[in-house]
This record gives structure tokens, C-alpha cells and sequence, in this order.
């Protein structure tokens, strides 16, 4: 029932089940490997279970004829991906495990896995599905959830957001992005004044000038940081550091109206069960207008 995947280090994974977000999240899967030099392994989990149930009118044909329309649906996929690269690598895997935990396994040595924002499973209006946001929450390689646009690059540009130089993996990620698209790179901090005591008019009228001057410096010095520890490994990539004072769901959100792809790092914490996903990450997820990348930081 499953087909072997061929063992690729450093392969781009991608979660397919013939939707239309599945879709495009096949195509952008490949340009991925071909811009990798890497190969594609295609995974497409086993959606109804591994036993048919009678008690809902399944029987062992219709389980037959389910899983023929999954193999035809891999194998469509897979010769979709040759005819725009014919020259990649391709596997493919029809695993009896579901999606998640297939893209979660199989991603764990992957350079780059790669989901869509919804599967068939999602109702209209959806913004993101259960798998995407299961492997979202629970990833340890970079995850890419294709959303926003379609289509070539519009901007020619990377955004990544920085919370801190905590988040130095995901600025490296976001510079590799940059020089393999030969685009620029914005490095974005959004920060705010701390709150006002309750009562008072203005969130910084608690606070004297040199305070409120030390702190937008202390800001401005972040993304300026974090660029610095990387950027002399990538000297063609252009850069912008970039802070802004404003909540960092809505500058991110905002900033990827003019980008091609968005980074963000997430720091999963050991041991600590649940979905280790915060606001900043669900509201990119949810209403980013490009590609949105997580890597994962312990």
C-alpha cells in the first residue's frame, strides 16, 4: 500500500492531495528543489484511514477504488512536476499514516518541507487547514506554507522579521533565500513603547525623552545586529534593516504586501506539549500575502 521513498539528504518534501491549494503548493515545491539542486518526494497520507469501517457503507472495494484514485492522484502529481522540470529527481509516497504525521517523519532530514494552506478537508473561507497547522505547530526543519500570491516573483525581495538575535537561524535562512533568488532582503524588528500606567492619556507620556530615545535606538540597533552577524557570508545580497514602531502581527502582515516569501523563526520550547505556535506566527499563517517560511529554533 505504500510506496519506498528514495532517500534524497537535503530534499524538498511536499504535502499533496490534489486540491488546489495542494496544487500550488506542488509547483512552488519544485521550483524550490530545482533552485536546491536538490530532488522532490511528493507524500500523500492515507485519508480515510487504514481499515474502511462497514458501519459507514464502506466496503473492501470501495476501499480499492480509494486507493486507486489516490494512486492515480500521486502519479498525476508526479508527472505534473516532470513537465515543468524534467530533469528533477521525483519521488513519490502513499503512506497509510495521515498527512501530518507523514510530512512531520518524512520532513525531519528534509532541506525544506512544503504544504499548502488547505486540503480538501477544509470548508470554503478556511484561511488554514488542520494538517497544515498540525506540521506548522510541530516541524523541526523549515516549513513552508504557500499562501498569497501565485505565480513568479512580483518584488524581487525577502522579508524576514527578527524579535531579537535569538532569531539569527531564521536570518540566515532568509539571506540563502535571497542569494539563491537574487533578490533583496529586509531584516524587520516591530517594537512598541512600553504600556502606559492605567489611567494615563499616552502609552509614552509615563516615560522621559532620553528614556524614550534609548529605547527606539535599542530598537533600531536589533535588525542592524542580527544583519551584521550574517551578511558578510552573503556579499551580494542587498540588505535593509529595518525597525518600526508598531505591533509586529501588523507590521509583518503589512510587509508582505512587497514580498515574495517571509521567514519567521519559531522557538519551540522542550518538552512542552500543544501547538507551539505564537500570535505573531498564527497571524502570518492566517493572513500573510506571500509564502510564509517557520524555522525552527530550540
Amino acid at each position: 500500500m505504500a510506496t519506498a521513498p528514495m532517500s534524497f539528504p537535503g530534499r524538498v518534501v511536499v504535502g499533496f492531495d490534489g486540491s488546489a491549494p495542494a496544487v500550488r503548493a506542488l509547483d512552488r515545491a519544485a521550483d524550490e528543489a530545482v533552485r536546491r539542486s536538490t530532488s522532490l518526494e511528493i507524500i500523500c497520507g492515507w485519508p480515510w484511514g487504514r481499515h474502511p469501517l462497514p458501519d459507514y457503507g464502506v466496503t473492501d472495494d470501495t476501499g480499492k477504488l480509494l486507493y486507486s484514485s489516490a494512486r492515480r492522484m500521486i502519479d498525476g502529481a508526479t508527472e505534473r512536476v516532470r513537465s515543468r522540470a524534467a530533469h528533477l529527481v521525483v519521488s513519490e509516497s502513499l503512506t497509510t499514516q495521515s498527512a501530518a504525521r507523514a510530512l512531520l517523519r518524512c520532513g525531519r532530514d528534509a532541506a525544506l518541507t512544503v504544504v499548502g494552506t488547505r486540503g480538501h478537508g477544509g470548508f470554503t473561507g478556511l484561511l488554514l487547514g488542520s494538517v497544515s497547522l498540525r506540521v506548522a505547530a510541530h516541524c523541526t526543519t523549515p516549513l513552508m506554507v504557500v499562501r498569497g500570491r501565485s505565480g513568479p516573483r512580483q518584488h524581487h525581495r525577502v522579508l524576514v522579521g527578527i524579535a531579537s538575535d535569538a532569531d539569527t537561524a531564521a536570518a540566515h535562512f532568509a539571506f540563502q533565500e535571497a542569494a539563491r533568488q537574487g533578490s533583496g532582503l529586509r531584516v524587520l524588528h516591530a517594537w512598541q513603547y512600553p504600556a502606559a500606567p492605567l489611567g494615563s492619556h499616552a502609552a509614552s507620556c509615563h516615560l522621559a525623552w532620553d528614556e524614550l530615545e534609548h529605547l527606539r535606538k535599542a530598537a533600531e540597533a536589533v535588525p542592524q545586529h542580527v544583519a551584521a552577524a550574517v551578511r558578510q557570508r552573503y556579499p551580494g545580497v542587498e540588505v535593509r534593516p529595518e525597525a518600526v514602531c508598531q505591533g509586529a502581527a501588523r507590521a509583518l502582515v503589512e510587509a508582505s504586501h512587497h514580498a515574495d516569501v517571509a521567514v519567521l523563526a519559531v522557538h519551540r520550547r522542550p518538552r512542552r506539549v500543544g501547538l507551539q505556535l505564537g500570535p505573531v506566527t498564527h497571524a502570518m499563517l492566517h493572513h500573510a500575502h506571500c509564502p510564509v517560511v517557520l524555522v525552527p529554533v530550540d
